[in-house]
């Protein structure tokens, strides 16, 4: 239960946080995994059951080569976390808070192996980390930036696990990166969350990956934007598909309203 003084509180912060945003909940198969909500989860006793590692705020992580770009601001606690179980091959949708269009930049999804697993597992160290799904920069789509479709899409995006992808339990890493500031060394604005999945089924791939934090380089062009100018090259960075800039792009669903659209909540 939470207090009076508790709720005020997160109305309080909730209020004045709206330029920023989290992953809120990660649907499969129209079950809803609720992801942890930092503006009131830290009020509940006992705490409840989410799916991603603790966060702090709904700030972004600012600096690319510290601990905290791994899985956000926020400890990157791999402790008492459920794992949501999926197929290789099935499609997730990641639905944020929130999402303002001026933090244009790209979308990007990562994942990592959890070895042994994702109890123990952080991430922060070796080169796991390996790009299933992207959108950057691509003038011939309006709108050409990756978060701006997210946002005008009602702030989720939807990425498919690898179908030929080993089983085993892994983390996913979801991120939106603002470059709305990046003309300055460390300005860009990473917006990273890790989901826990198990996933089964699949084939033999294990990609190869690259290190979080160790590959982004505030000193490198590719990780800067100067007046929006397409110029953040994915190519620097391991990418489990081929095409780098652009991912498969779906038409814009006027359908899906994350506000009225119902689910069967995870674990009720």
């Amino acid at each position: 239960m939470k207090s009076l003084a508790a709720i005020a509180l997160w109305l309080i912060l909730s209020s004045t946080a709206n330029a920023h945003g989290f992953l809120k909940y990660v649907d499969h198969k129209g079950v809803a995994y609720g992801l942890w909500q930092l503006f009131s989860d830290p009020y509940y006793s006992p705490l409840p059951l989410r799916y991603d590692r603790t966060i702090l705020d709904n700030g972004p992580v600012v600096g690319m080569t510290g601990p905290n770009i791994t899985c956000n601001n926020g400890g990157n606690n791999p402790l008492d976390v459920g794992t949501i179980e999926v197929a290789a091959g099935d499609t997730l949708r990641l639905v944020w808070d929130q999402w303002g269009s001026s933090h244009s930049g790209p979308v990007m999804t990562y994942m990592a192996k959890c070895t042994p697993n994702c109890a123990s597992f952080k991430g922060d160290t070796g080169s796991p980390w390996f790009k299933i799904d992207q959108f950057a920069y691509d003038a011939s789509k309006t709108p050409p930036w990756g978060s701006d479709y997210l946002a005008r899409q009602g702030a989720w995006w939807k990425v498919t696990i690898p179908p030929t992808l080993s089983a085993g339990e892994y983390l996913l890493r979801h991120e939106i990166l603002g470059l709305h500031v990046a003309s300055t060394v460390n300005g860009a604005q990473f917006y990273p969350s890790c989901v826990h999945l198990k996933v089964t089924g699949g084939g033999g791939a294990n990609p190869n990956g690259v290190a979080l934090p160790g590959a982004y380089n505030p000193n490198d062009t590719g990780g800067r934007c100067y007046n929006r100018e397409p110029i953040y090259h994915t190519d620097d960075y391991t990418s489990y598909h081929k095409d780098h800039n652009t991912r498969h792009y779906e038409p814009y669903d006027d359908n899906f309203d994350t506000d009225k659209h119902h689910y069967e909540q995870a674990g009720h």
